[in-house]
């Protein structure tokens, strides 16, 4: 990895966990919301009074983090550590510079809204790029290591039984909350993955592919597949072309097409595109 790649790395990691940071301690800890893993964890023990919800998370986390060394060794990532450190380190600086008593406004349901979509934006940037903020995600990777136990179904189960015990310790309504908001994440971290890597499949019939794979290959920098096809009513040759682009070249592509072969016919579906050497795949 060249230092511009591991510059930019390093940002979206810092940015990612800054954003959750944000929602998490505006958000979620200030209305008592007990959803998701150690945080959903730590605003029960903020109940207590035995110890702030960020100081908990610290505290947790860095437990975490020893025996994930102790146990994977090589094997955990150093990207989850460092993001596991970042975001226990400005949960606790924001407790300390500025502390909060009530809510940042009389809206619940907005304030679910953000504590939701900023932990799940963030989570899903680092799943993206093959990192985590570690808490309950390293007990997954040991569990996993040391057994066959369904942990996707184990870690819903743990946080639907946070959720459950915040009905008890606050009130109903802040429970059914964090029930909305258990329901939500998940699907919100999946869709927000999916549009990261959301490319256009282009399927184009024309009668002369050579201009349009040119385009790909030398504007574009991309590649493409051509094969030979026959009009069903017409029963003329006429040639295929199939390549996958990002939204961006998706465009340029469409228009040139326009352009130079306005006759051509393009069918554009939405993918999730797999890069190999030489060759384009989709799943």
């Amino acid at each position: 990895m060249n230092t511009k790649s591991k510059w930019k790395s390093f940002s979206l990691l810092t940015g990612s966990i800054l954003i959750m940071a944000v929602g998490i301690y505006f958000f979620k800890f200030a209305n008592n919301f007990t959803f998701g893993g150690i945080t959903g964890l730590a605003v029960l023990v903020a109940k207590t009074g035995v110890m702030s919800a960020s100081d908990f998370t610290f505290l947790t986390n860095m437990l975490l983090l020893l025996l994930g060394f102790i146990v994977l060794g090589k094997k955990f990532g150093l990207k989850t550590a460092y993001c596991s450190t970042l975001l226990s380190v400005t949960l606790s600086l924001l407790e300390r510079i500025y502390p909060m008593s009530h809510p940042l406004t009389d809206q619940p349901m907005l304030e679910l809204t953000f504590a939701i979509a900023l932990p799940a934006f963030g989570s899903a940037i680092l799943f993206n790029i093959g990192a985590s903020s570690g808490g309950t995600d390293i007990i997954a990777a040991i569990l996993k290591k040391y057994s066959d136990f369904n942990i996707g179904r184990a870690l819903l189960l743990t946080d639907l039984v946070i959720t459950i015990a915040g009905c008890f310790v606050f009130d109903i309504e802040t429970g059914l909350y964090s029930f909305l908001g258990l329901a939500v994440r998940s699907l919100m971290i999946d869709n927000v993955i999916e549009s990261f890597n959301l490319c256009k499949y282009f399927n184009v019939v024309c009668d002369n592919p050579e201009p349009i794979c040119d385009f790909i290959m030398h504007e574009l920098h991309r590649s493409a597949t051509t094969c030979e096809a026959k009009g069903a009513f017409s029963g003329e040759p006429k040639s295929l072309v199939f390549t996958v682009l990002n939204r961006h070249q998706a465009i340029r592509l469409r228009n040139y097409i326009k352009e130079v072969e306005p006759t051509a016919f393009i069918l554009i579906s939405n993918t999730s595109e797999i890069i190999g050497k030489g060759f384009h795949n989709t799943i």
